[in-house]
C-alpha cells in the first residue's frame, strides 16, 4: 500500500516539474512584455534580468504555500488516500488546462486555475463522503473552506477592475507629465520619477514580502516592519540623487533602467506569487505522505490529515530548485513567446494587422464611448483639450518607432511594470493569489486606453481581444473546477487502474498540443521568414522576396489544383480531404502576406516607393488565386462526400486533357517568373488564350450531354463550377505575371515611368 502513495508521490513531483514549465510559458508574458515591447534593452539583457528577479522571488514565497494545504479546504476533514486523490487530480487538470491555452497563445491565470481545481476536487470528494450521512450536503461547509475559497475568488475578481482603473489613471498622468517627446521632461522629473517608482518596488516587494521569505528571521522581520517610514525616505532620497548623478555622469537612460529594474521586480513578485500555483500541491502531497509514512496508523482511509493545517516552513533548496527550473524554461521555451505576443499585439500604440475580429459588444462599446467623447467635447474648454492633445501628440513616437521598430514607449513599459508589480506584491502581502496574468494583462489594457492606443481604426478589434482573453478566463475557472472534479471522482471509484490511464492520457494530450504548437510555430516562421517586416528593406531586397514568395506560392496553388483534379477523378475522398486542409493553410499564409503589406510598404525608402503600388497588385492577385481553389475544391468535396455519381466518361476525358495544358502554362509560368524572362509573357498569354478556348468547348459540351439527359443536376452544377473557377484561376495567375514584370521593371529600372507601367497593366 505504502508503495502505491510513494509511486504518487513521484508523480505529483514529475508533474510539478511539467507545471513548472507549463506555467512560466503562460506567465512569462506578465514580466517580459513591457521590456521586450519597448525594447528598453538587448533580449539577452532582459531575460539575464528577469531570471535574477525569478531566483529571487521563489524565496519569498513561502507563505504562499499555505494555500494549498488549507487555503480552499479543511485538511483534517479528509483521509490521506482522500487528500492525496484530490492532489493528483489537481495537478492533472492545470497541466492539460494551461498547456492548452499555451498553444493557442492566450494567457490565462494559473492562480484562477489552482484555485478552482482544487475547490472542485475538494467538493468531488466531499459529496462522497456526505452522501454516506444522513445530513447531506449541509455538511459541505465542514469540508470546503468556503470564507477563504470566496475571498480568493473576489479578490481575483476585484484585481481585474482595480488594476485596469489604477493603470488607466496612471499612465494618463504620467503621459501628461511627460508627453510623447519626453527627452526634455526627463531631464527635470526623470530623477524624482525614478526615484518614486523603485522606492514604490522596493516598499511593497521588500517590506511587505518580507514575511513570506524563506530566510529571513523574525527579528530581522520586526526590524523591517519598526524602520518602514526610515526606510522609505532613505530609498526615496537614495535612489533619486543616485538616478540624477548616473544620468550628469553617464548620461543613464533612466527610464530604461526604470523598465529593468520593473521586470526584475515583476518576476520577482511572480515567483513570489505564483510558485504555490506550481509546486504548492506537490510540496502538500509530500508533506501529507511524511506524516502518514511518521504515524503509527497504517491504514490510509482513517489516517486524517489535521498536520497540514499547521504552519510548515517550505525549505529553500526546494523553492530555488523550482526557480532554476522556472529560468531554464523560460529562455527555451517557445510557448512563452507566443503568448507574449498576444499581448504585445492588444497593446502595441499603432494600428495594424489585428489578430481579433470585431464583435458586437466591442461596435457597441466603441460607440457609446465615441457618444461619451462628443459630451465631454462640449463640457470641456477648448484650450484645455488642445493642451492635452498636445502631450498625446505621436509625431516624434513615430519617428522613434520606424528607428526602433517598438511597440510602445518607455514611459508606457515603466508604467506598466510598477504599477503591476505593486498590486501583486499586496496580494502576496496579505496572502491573496492574486492572478498575476490578469493584473499585468488589465494594466496593460488600462495604460494602452489611457495612452490613446485603441483609436477608431482598432479599437473594435483590441476590445474584442480582451473580452475573447476575458471569456478564457471564465472558461478556466469552470473548466479546472469541471475537469478536477470529474477526475477526482473517477479515481476515486476506478483506483489505481483508473489513475494510470489518466496519467497516460495526460501525458498523450500534452504530447499533441506540443506538436500542434510546433506545426503552428513554423507555417508564421516560415511567413516571417518570406516577408521580415522587422528588417529595414530596400527596393531590391522586396523585389527578390517578392519574387521567391509568388514563385512558391503559384507552385503550391498548382500542386493544389492538380491533387484536386485528380482527387475528383479518382472519386478519392480523403485525399480531397487532404487537400483541402492545404488549400486552407494556404489562405492563411497569403492573407497574412497581403495583411502585412502597409508594414512591407512602410520599409521602402522614398527612391523605391514607388513600387508599392506593383506590389499590392501582387498581393491581390496571389490572394484571389487562392481563393479561386476554395471554391473549386469545396464544392467537389461535398460532390464526392455525398456519393453523387461520378463525372461522365467525356467529362473525365477533357478534365484530364485540361489538367495537362494547365500543368504546361503553370510551369511556364514558374520558369518566366524564377529566370525573369518576362519577354516570353506572350507565349503564356497564347496559352492562356488556348486554354479559355477549351473550356468554352467543354462548357458547350456540357450543355449537350444535359440535352441528352446524360448529366445529372449535380453533375452539371458541379462540372460548371469547375469550368468557371479554373477560368478565374487562369485570369488571375496571368495578372500576377504581369503585376510581377512591372515590378520587377519599375524596381530595376527607376527611370521608366510609373504612369506607363500602371496604364500597362491595366491594358493587359
Amino acid at each position: 500500500m505504502d508503495a502505491i502513495y510513494l509511486i504518487i508521490i513521484i508523480a505529483l513531483f514529475g508533474f510539478a516539474i511539467s507545471d513548472l514549465i507549463i506555467g512560466v510559458s503562460n506567465d512569462a508574458v506578465n514580466f517580459l512584455n513591457s521590456a521586450i515591447g519597448s525594447k528598453a534593452a538587448p533580449f539577452r539583457i532582459i531575460m539575464i534580468v528577469a531570471a535574477l528577479g525569478i531566483l529571487a522571488g521563489v524565496t519569498f514565497s513561502n507563505g504562499m504555500m499555505e494555500v494549498a494545504r488549507k487555503g480552499i479546504f479543511h485538511p483534517g476533514q479528509f483521509h490521506f488516500s482522500e487528500i492525496m486523490i484530490i492532489f493528483i487530480a489537481v495537478m492533472m487538470t492545470d497541466i492539460l488546462l494551461l498547456d492548452l491555452f499555451n498553444t493557442f497563445g492566450l494567457p490565462t491565470s494559473t492562480t484562477v486555475s489552482i484555485v478552482f481545481e482544487l475547490l472542485g476536487a475538494a467538493i468531488g470528494i466531499a459529496i462522497i463522503k456526505i452522501s454516506r450521512s444522513p445530513e447531506g450536503l449541509t455538511n459541505l461547509g465542514i469540508y470546503i473552506n468556503s470564507g477563504k475559497a470566496l475571498a480568493i475568488i473576489a479578490g481575483i475578481l476585484l484585481s481585474v477592475i482595480i488594476a485596469f482603473t489604477v493603470g488607466a489613471i496612471i499612465q494618463y498622468i504620467s503621459r501628461i507629465i511627460f508627453s510623447f517627446k519626453y527627452d526634455r521632461p526627463l531631464k527635470y522629473f526623470g530623477a524624482i520619477w525614478g526615484g518614486i517608482a523603485i522606492t514604490a518596488i522596493v516598499y511593497f516587494i521588500l517590506i511587505k514580502g518580507a514575511r513570506g521569505s524563506s530566510f529571513m528571521s523574525e527579528d530581522m522581520i520586526y526590524r523591517i516592519k519598526t524602520n518602514t517610514g526610515f526606510i522609505l525616505i532613505l530609498s526615496f532620497i537614495g535612489w533619486t540623487l543616485l538616478l540624477q548623478i548616473a544620468r550628469w555622469i553617464f548620461n543613464l537612460n533612466i527610464l530604461k533602467f526604470i523598465v529593468l529594474v520593473g521586470t526584475f521586480a515583476l518576476a520577482m513578485a511572480f515567483a513570489g506569487n505564483d510558485l504555490v500555483n506550481f509546486i504548492g500541491v506537490p510540496l502538500a502531497g509530500y508533506e501529507s505522505y511524511k506524516t502518514f509514512a511518521m504515524s503509527a496508523m497504517a491504514h490510509p482511509d482513517q489516517f486524517t490529515m489535521e498536520a497540514l493545517a499547521e504552519p510548515v516552513k517550505t525549505p529553500t533548496y526546494f523553492l530555488l530548485i523550482a526557480g532554476i527550473i522556472m529560468v531554464v524554461t523560460l529562455w527555451i521555451s517557445k510557448k512563452a513567446r507566443t503568448v507574449t505576443t498576444t499581448t504585445l499585439d492588444l497593446s502595441r500604440q499603432d494600428e495594424g494587422n489585428e489578430r481579433f475580429e470585431s464583435s458586437f459588444i466591442a461596435r457597441t462599446l466603441v460607440r457609446s464611448t465615441l457618444s461619451f467623447g462628443k459630451l465631454v467635447k462640449i463640457l470641456v474648454p477648448e484650450q484645455i483639450r488642445l493642451a492635452v492633445n498636445r502631450r498625446f501628440d505621436r509625431t516624434y513616437y513615430r519617428k522613434v518607432k520606424k528607428e526602433q521598430s517598438i511597440s510602445f514607449d518607455l514611459i508606457r513599459a515603466s508604467v506598466n511594470l510598477v504599477v503591476a508589480s505593486i498590486l501583486i506584491a499586496i496580494g502576496t502581502a496579505l496572502r491573496l493569489p492574486l492572478s498575476t496574468t490578469y493584473v499585468t494583462f488589465m494594466v496593460t489594457m488600462g495604460t494602452s486606453l489611457a495612452d490613446r492606443a485603441w483609436g477608431r481604426e482598432s479599437a473594435v478589434y483590441r476590445i474584442t481581444g480582451v473580452i475573447i482573453v476575458i471569456g478564457g478566463w471564465f472558461f478556466t475557472a469552470l473548466s479546472a473546477f469541471t475537469v478536477s472534479f470529474l477526475v477526482a471522482l473517477i479515481i476515486y471509484w476506478t483506483g489505481i487502474t483508473g489513475m494510470v490511464i489518466l496519467i497516460s492520457l495526460t501525458v498523450f494530450l500534452l504530447v499533441k498540443t506540443h506538436s500542434l504548437h510546433r506545426k503552428r510555430d513554423r507555417q508564421k516562421q516560415k511567413i516571417e521568414e518570406e516577408f521580415s517586416v522587422e528588417t529595414q528593406l530596400n527596393g531590391e531586397n522586396i523585389h527578390d522576396k517578392c519574387r521567391v514568395t509568388v514563385g512558391s506560392t503559384l507552385s503550391e496553388i498548382f500542386e493544389l489544383f492538380n491533387s484536386t483534379i485528380r482527387g475528383l477523378l479518382k472519386e478519392d475522398r480523403k485525399r480531397i480531404k487532404r487537400t483541402m486542409k492545404g488549400i486552407n493553410k494556404l489562405n492563411r499564409e497569403v492573407k497574412d502576406l497581403k495583411n502585412n503589406v502597409h508594414l512591407i510598404i512602410k520599409q521602402l525608402d522614398d527612391d523605391s516607393s514607388e513600387t508599392g503600388p506593383f506590389y499590392v497588385q501582387v498581393m491581390d492577385y496571389l490572394r484571389e488565386a487562392s481563393h479561386c481553389l476554395t471554391f473549386l475544391a469545396e464544392p467537389i468535396f461535398r460532390h464526392i462526400d455525398n456519393n453523387h455519381p461520378p463525372l461522365h466518361q467525356i467529362q473525365q476525358a477533357d478534365l484530364k486533357e485540361l489538367e495537362k495544358e494547365i500543368d504546361e502554362i503553370f510551369h511556364h509560368t514558374l520558369k518566366i517568373i524564377n529566370s525573369e524572362s518576362y519577354d516570353e509573357v506572350p507565349q503564356v498569354i497564347k496559352a492562356q488564350e488556348k486554354i479559355l478556348s477549351r473550356l468554352a468547348k467543354m462548357r458547350k459540351k456540357q450543355i449537350k450531354l444535359i440535352k441528352r439527359e446524360e448529366a445529372g443536376t449535380k453533375n452539371s452544377e458541379l462540372y460548371f463550377n469547375i469550368i468557371t473557377e479554373t477560368k478565374s484561376l487562369l485570369l488571375h495567375l496571368i495578372n500576377t505575371v504581369k503585376a510581377q514584370r512591372d515590378f520587377t521593371i519599375y524596381t530595376k529600372e527607376n527611370h521608366v515611368n510609373p504612369e506607363l507601367l500602371v496604364t500597362t497593366l491595366h491594358e493587359s
